[in-house]
């Protein structure tokens, strides 16, 4: 398809480096055979389907969503395996037993409730679905998720398998916690706790003579720095087909990893406030703040070379209006640096947060240059 050159995109628009997406990808499926485990790529992430197939290595199997629309986009695209890796409610089973039915969909459930269990007993009875739940165990992050030594997770489990219409999938978890570290040892010890925390209860289901098919773990940090996965099935990562500042913060990460960026353009000089106006506020690259816990120099972004990616100074995002971003200077000689009218790039802090406010990702070939546009779902 014919593509813009860059110069001639409408602004804001996330610009997606389609060789570093591929290497990034590629880089994630050869840590998880090295460590014995199945791939489920996350990509509430991305949202996209050429995005997913690369992620899955061309296979178009095996996917996490964060939203059942998500499941129905990629199931609509060809993705049949999928995980709806957020604690399901009763209001949506009808919706679920439709995506099932008219794309053939093999949808594994989460839930951490016998009131669900038993909500998800009654519809299926009724209506002649059939539906796989798995129980999300808590590891730590205290988010969602039963803590693995309650005995609930057993009283559950039982409720799950004794159902007529319910096949139990098996236990998964969440290292959410990973990002509260930038250290790599702790990224290791948090991992070998998710490990212990779904490994565990899976064997004490097993003695009840319920089978547990799926062991799922996973975030990017743990996934990358975990030792030991022997137990586990499958694990679940996201963020790495792009990353971002956040986790060059966490130092899961370098800079040059980094496959999506912001293109903005200046539209204001403040001079009496020495700062540049930008049109990426924070609709464009959200208002998630995740990498100054670790890093200042991060903002909201950090504002580089339209062209080259290389950041101008250390210049950031700092503040962000609905449709403004403001980016210090540190003197007037960068109003003729970065005149209005004259585009940047913005490396985000948290890409799944800015990519959220984007319809479609403008693919950047070897070269740099526009070559496609890829659709991206949204909503839920």
């Amino acid at each position: 398809m014919n593509v813009d050159p860059l110069g001639d995109l409408d602004t804001p628009c996330l610009l997606l480096d389609q060789a570093q997406l591929e290497t990034n990808a590629a880089m994630m499926l050869d840590v998880a055979a090295r460590k014995g485990v199945r791939l489920r790529p996350h990509v509430k992430t991305s949202k996209c389907l050429e995005v997913a197939e690369i992620a899955t290595g061309g296979r178009r199997e095996g996917l996490t969503v964060s939203t059942l629309a998500e499941a129905e986009f990629f199931a609509r695209g060809g993705f049949r395996d999928i995980l709806y890796a957020v604690g399901v409610s009763a209001n949506k089973f009808s919706r679920i037993a439709n995506m099932i039915r008219d794309h053939d969909a093999d949808l594994v459930l989460v839930t951490d409730s016998i009131d669900v269990a038993e909500a998800a007993a009654e519809f299926t009875e009724t209506t002649g679905t059939r539906f796989r739940i798995a129980i999300e165990i808590d590891c730590g992050e205290h988010r969602g998720g039963i803590p693995p030594d309650d005995p609930m997770v057993l009283r559950l489990a039982q409720c799950l398998d004794q159902a007529p219409g319910i096949s139990f999938a098996g236990v998964m978890t969440h290292a959410g916690q990973s990002y509260w570290y930038n250290d790599n040892a702790e990224h290791r010890r948090v991992a070998r706790e998710e490990v212990a925390a779904v490994t565990g209860p899976a064997e004490q289901i097993r003695a009840l003579g319920i089978a547990v098919d799926m062991v799922s773990i996973g975030s990017t940090p743990t996934v990358l720095f975990g030792e030991d996965f022997s137990g586990v099935t499958e694990v679940r990562a996201g963020v790495y087909v792009f990353f971002d500042v956040s986790q060059i913060a966490r130092n899961a990460c370098t800079r040059d990893d980094l496959a999506v960026s912001v293109l903005s353009t200046v539209i204001g000089h403040n001079r009496a406030g020495l700062s540049v106006l930008l049109d990426a506020g924070g609709l464009a690259l959200s208002k998630d703040l995740g990498a100054p816990v670790f890093m200042s120099d991060a903002g909201y972004g950090q504002v580089c070379d339209a062209e080259t990616l290389r950041q101008y100074g250390a210049l950031i995002v700092e503040a962000v209006h609905q449709e403004h971003g403001t980016v210090p200077v540190p003197d007037e000689g960068w109003f003729e640096r970065l005149p209005i009218g004259s585009l940047v790039r913005i490396l985000p802090n948290h890409v799944c947060m800015t990519a959220a406010a984007h319809d479609r990702y403008v693919v950047l070939d070897k070269t740099g240059t526009p070559s496609a546009e890829w659709e991206r779902t949204r909503g839920w």
